[in-house]
């Protein structure tokens, strides 16, 4: 997921520096962002990107090891979401029902991502599942990037700080759950963790 930051400091209205960084949107639109909302928008980018190359992928195998990562992906940022930004935005936000509706969007691709994760390519359904997953994710991004960071971009929420933190906790998560590069161990760690989240 590396991408080339471009950074812009600005004045946060509470008199906190803030360094805005360049990122895509959902619509291919570049915009500066500050650091936790980039550092999610660029995993949006990364997980649309896994979803084409499964999309044009023509042997098992790499879709194999596509929907393994990108299951990986889901999980790792959902967590990340859920743990940090859902809290502040929560209290934050003018609209807080927003964070409901993402808490439940999010329950219902764990589910998904869970069901997935104990399939194998060429099962019947899976590349249906897989493409309802792509479906649902599209929706919920764009509904946060056009309604939920908006919002709390407007806040006093320490967003360079949560970029930290968003950061640090993605890549402790990643380590965990993809289990020392054990295929297997992985996937039944990753489908642990969707399901636990699936029920809200």
């Amino acid at each position: 997921m590396a991408t080339q930051k471009s950074k812009k400091s600005e004045t946060h209205k509470d008199g906190i520096d803030s360094a805005k960084v360049s990122v895509k949107r959902f619509d291919g639109r570049t915009v500066k962002q500050p650091e936790a909302i980039a550092f999610l928008m660029r995993q949006h980018r990364a997980v649309e990107d896994l979803f084409d190359e499964y999309e044009d992928a023509e042997d098992d195998a790499e879709k194999g090891e596509l929907t393994q990562k990108i299951c990986l992906m889901l999980a790792v940022h959902a967590k990340i979401e859920e743990e940090l930004l859902y809290p502040a935005a929560r209290e934050a936000i003018e609209e807080p029902d927003l964070v409901d509706e993402a808490a439940v969007e999010h329950a219902t691709a764990k589910d998904l991502i869970a069901q997935i994760e104990t399939m194998h390519v060429g099962d019947a359904l899976y590349d249906a599942k897989v493409k309802v997953l792509s479906e649902y994710i599209a929706h919920h991004v764009e509904e946060e990037e056009s309604e939920l960071f908006p919002q709390l971009k407007r806040t006093d929420v320490d967003l360079a700080a949560m970029g930290e933190q968003l950061e640090a906790r993605a890549e402790e998560l990643e380590e965990e759950l993809s289990a020392g590069g054990n295929e297997r161990a992985s996937r039944k760690l990753v489908a642990a963790e969707s399901r636990a989240g699936a029920h809200i």
